[in-house]
């Protein structure tokens, strides 16, 4: 089954300095970073130019599974990686245990990006399509207006400048094979 946002996503976040462009966006204001790669996705992809309301609508859209599902296997894997253990035996049934949760998390995170495709593809014909070039930085300053984040406190242009030079880069050099995706062992 083909899935041009997850292979997207895949090459793209594994870019130099992508996910901590992302995770410090996630970490400093609660930003889902599938949707930052949603962003970038439509816009290098498909030229489409989102709105804030249009994000606020994907956000809608996800938010359940996002918050019950993504965000608690995050908060599990998290805590498995400080919790104090007493003995060997503990430390490595632990360790295997978050193996097992970052691989959930993995896989939870592909769903909702399973999600958020089908939203898009129910409106991809009735979107505005503009260049690439614009439409990356525009979709993601219009994610941060979503979550009240303003250019006064945040330029996305800057903070995100490495995706979107990783996007636009995957936009021009077409497809190609998907990498191996990784959750950072934070």
């Amino acid at each position: 089954m083909s899935e041009p946002f997850w292979d997207f996503s895949i090459a793209v976040y594994g870019a130099s300095a992508v996910q901590d462009e992302c995770l410090n966006l996630q970490d400093q204001f609660g930003l889902d970073v599938n949707l930052l790669l949603l962003c970038a996705f439509l816009g290098a992809v498909h030229g489409v130019a989102l709105t804030s309301n249009d994000i606020a609508s994907a956000r809608q859209e996800v938010r359940p599974w996002h918050d019950d599902i993504v965000r608690q296997l995050r908060a599990a894997r998290r805590s498995l990686k400080t919790m104090a253990l007493p003995g060997v035996d503990a430390i490595r049934a632990a360790t295997q245990l978050r193996t097992q949760v970052k691989a959930a998390e993995l896989e939870a995170e592909r769903i909702e990006q399973a999600m958020l495709e089908q939203w898009a593809k129910a409106r991809l014909a009735a979107w505005p399509h503009v260049s690439a070039r614009k439409a990356v930085p525009t979709n993601l300053q219009a994610l941060l207006t979503a979550y009240g984040i303003g250019p006064e406190r945040l330029d996305a242009a800057h903070a995100l400048k490495h995706l979107i030079a990783g996007a636009l880069k995957r936009a021009t050099e077409g497809r190609g094979p998907a990498r191996e995706f990784k959750i950072k062992s934070e």
